[in-house]
């Protein structure tokens, strides 16, 4: 997974209008409500059966960390997806995303002008265009690089170009990556 896509889960996890369960035995059941049979809540997680249906009954209490995340992992992809489509839907046509970010940025510029990438900070909001295309892409299941070339085509627009008001013949790259979070 990329560090784009890795960004929209982070975001999509935070549409909840109810937190998920937080007991062990509360998340196992949910994941029981959702995949119908112990095998498959198994091969969800990657453990035996038999494991599942003690964490079920409460006979085992902590399961260890990796496995836990991957509970943890699990039950957030399932939980509340209307909730979540709503919002990713509102972003398409009305609100936006907004992209915070520390990555190098590398540059095409006219000859004249400095091209040498370099770090920067950017906290930029995106019009609901941009948020739509990242959402068909992801939903399609397009590469990291696919991913990253629409946020920083946005970042281009917006941010470099100023909506088109400056530096039109500037072409944006975003390569190192140091964090990413979109909220919307």
């Amino acid at each position: 997974m990329g560090d784009i896509e890795d960004a929209l889960r982070r975001a999509d996890g935070e549409a909840f209008t109810r937190e998920p369960p937080k007991t062990l035995k509360g998340r196992i059941n949910f994941l029981m409500k959702q995949l119908k049979t112990t095998k498959g809540v198994a091969q969800e997680l990657g453990i035996s059966q038999r494991s599942v249906e003690r964490y079920r009954t409460g006979e085992r209490k902590t399961p260890p960390k990796a496995i836990t995340d991957r509970i943890d992992t699990a039950v957030r992809a399932r939980w509340q997806p209307v909730v979540r489509g709503r919002r990713r839907k509102e972003a398409a046509t009305a609100t936006g995303i907004t992209v915070e970010t520390r990555a190098r940025f590398g540059y095409t510029a006219p000859i004249g002008t400095t091209d040498d990438g370099r770090m920067r900070r950017l906290t930029v909001h995106l019009p609901p265009a941009y948020a739509n295309r990242l959402f068909d892409a992801q939903q399609q299941g397009a590469p990291d690089r696919e991913l990253r070339a629409i946020v920083a085509e946005g970042l281009q627009d917006i941010y470099f170009k100023d909506g088109g008001t400056r530096a039109d013949q500037l072409e944006v790259e975003l390569t190192d990556i140091d964090y990413i979070d979109l909220a919307f």
